[in-house]
């Protein structure tokens, strides 16, 4: 998720928030040629007088009703979308380092530091019912000190939390409002939308209150990550994909079809800019139909859990582990400890090969059905978890081991709660560890500004704690500041490419191979510096 940050003199830090693949805001309009000499020869005459514009729907009743529909959609939806603001306290004391990258303040000696900060912002909701509930995503409003609503008619109230569901991006807010300004929205069945129908966003992109956008469904059964910063995060299954415009400020409003019904909750784009490139996704009303009544009464939902992570299985891959090349299903890398899978007797990776100069675990269980479902790739077993079965049930797995079929029972447990995962972590403290840099992954506009080959794969530092492993090691951030991604960042400094040998490309590997360091223990680090590689062994206890 990308901050859009905005700085004032009174130290307060207002951000837009989005779910986004990059930071930077969109394009301007510009006038067409044709448009512009088609100006110049109705203006070529003074006597000339102006050429009406056509009303079309007069004349096209199918346009005529297509633009009524619309209308009627907003007349009926709008009112049920709010605007959300949240205020959050932060704490000088803690490492802005990773919450504010390019903050001001970053570098001051900590006596220095502004005594208060306060991160604010902006996003969507909807009314879920006249009991004051506003459902809308658990990144808007996950950590805020103050959450208050704005309504169509511009009335402004404070809400509290009623619950939040981080493994779905989904939260509910409670207001005390007359039950004049609460419209609930009427929700539809995401299990029964095609690809190619009309859907319709509402919202408050970039904090422009009841905006309407609309497009098509572009296509369905997309998965998204829960928390795309965790180094453990689970996956949200059949999401649904438009190229109606959504934009930051849009996350929790509604996407709905020509009937007005909630088909879900716009949550994120993939965009190079940070802002509407015509990818929009939206979580499925099936999902919102299933949590938002448990947050209501529980305060949360209980996901059912495996205890696994993996991949797809892919050709390169049934071939290093001798199987046939157009196999599918679902290969097991880690099983996690007391966890169904573990108990059930599932079996992990142990091996590695290289394939396209990456490093790959293999060797482990593929799972090819779950109650005589086929899975053909990980979303499949997310996805029918999610939408068939429930805590204490027992599923019958079909997996492949050493080439050969069998099936295990395994009764589902509750995912452990993001506290007793950190209880957990806690608990095996001996493992993993904080080096103290901020990074990027390289990507291309981050070797055309260092000069870099386009290949270049690894992790650029461009920050490094004070007092940290990575500042005692020598590690390097840059001191030449570029604009990436809409962010100024610091760029020349280190690039990891490798811990123990082993290539990282990205953040999140880097995250997940300095979880696998054991405490007190060496490990190296293999840096590319000034267009040199050099080796960092760093001791991990200090």
């Amino acid at each position: 998720m990308k901050k859009r940050i905005i700085l004032y003199p009174i130290l307060a830090v207002f951000v837009v928030l989005a779910l986004t693949a990059c930071g930077s805001v969109g394009s301007a309009k510009t006038i067409t040629d044709t448009n512009q000499t088609a100006l110049s020869v109705n203006n070529s005459s003074e006597s000339a007088a102006p050429t009406p514009i056509p009303d079309l729907s007069s004349s096209d009743p199918v346009l005529a009703s297509f633009q009524g529909t619309l209308e009627n959609i907003y007349t009926t939806v709008s009112p049920s979308v709010v605007n959300i603001q949240v205020v959050q306290k932060v704490d000088s004391s803690t490492s802005s380092l990773q919450q504010f990258p390019g903050f001001p303040f970053f570098n001051l000696p900590q006596d220095q530091q502004p005594p208060q900060q306060y991160q604010s912002a902006l996003g969507s909701g909807f009314i879920w019912d006249q009991n004051g509930n506003i459902v809308t995503n658990n990144h808007v409003v996950a950590n805020a000190d103050k959450i208050q609503v704005t309504f169509s008619d511009g009335t402004i109230l404070p809400a509290t939390l009623v619950g939040a569901d981080p493994d779905s991006d989904l939260a509910v807010i409670n207001v005390d409002a007359p039950k004049s300004l609460l419209q609930p929205v009427t929700m539809g069945d995401s299990r029964e939308i095609k690809v190619g129908q009309m859907a319709i966003a509402i919202g408050n992109p970039f904090g422009l209150e009841g905006t309407m956008t609309t497009g098509i469904v572009s296509a369905l059964g997309r998965s998204l990550p829960a928390d795309e910063n965790a180094v453990q995060s689970y996956t949200i299954p059949d999401v649904i994909q438009t190229d109606a415009s959504i934009n930051p400020g849009n996350s929790g409003g509604v996407l709905v079809d020509t009937e007005g019904r909630v088909l879900g909750v716009t949550s994120a784009i993939e965009s190079p800019v940070g802002a509407s490139a015509g990818i929009g996704f939206a979580i499925p009303s099936a999902i919102v139909n299933n949590v938002v009544p448990a947050l209501i009464t529980d305060g949360k939902y209980v996901h059912p859990w495996v205890g696994i992570s993996g991949m797809t299985l892919f050709p390169d891959i049934s071939k290093a582990m001798n199987l046939d090349a157009n196999q599918h299903g679902a290969l097991i890398g880690e099983v996690m400890a007391n966890s169904p899978a573990e108990k059930a007797g599932l079996k992990g990776s142990t091996d590695q090969t290289t394939i396209d100069g990456q490093t790959v675990n293999i060797g482990g269980d593929v799972i090819t059905a779950i109650d005589n479902q086929t899975v053909s790739k990980m979303d499949d077993l997310i996805t029918y978890l999610f939408s068939h079965t429930k805590v204490g049930q027992t599923v019958t797995l079909t997996i492949l081991r050493d080439g050969k079929q069998k099936q295990l029972d395994l009764t589902l447990a509750a995912r452990p709660s993001a506290e007793e995962r950190a209880s957990t972590d806690t608990q095996t403290a001996n493992r993993g560890i904080h080096l103290g840099i901020q990074g990027m992954t390289v990507d291309k506009s981050i070797t055309d500004k260092m000069n870099l080959p386009n290949d270049q794969q690894g992790v650029l530092v461009i920050g490094v704690e004070s007092g940290s492993l990575a500042e005692k090691a020598g590690i390097q951030s840059g001191s030449e500041t570029a604009t990436l991604n809409g962010q100024n960042v610091k760029i020349g400094g280190d690039i990891i490419t490798e811990v123990n040998q082993q290539p990282v490309a990205t953040i999140e590997e880097l995250k997940a191979a300095l979880a696998q360091q054991l405490t007190n223990q060496e490990f190296e680090l293999t840096i590319l510096r000034g267009g040199k590689t050099i080796q960092i062994v760093i001791l991990s206890g200090g």
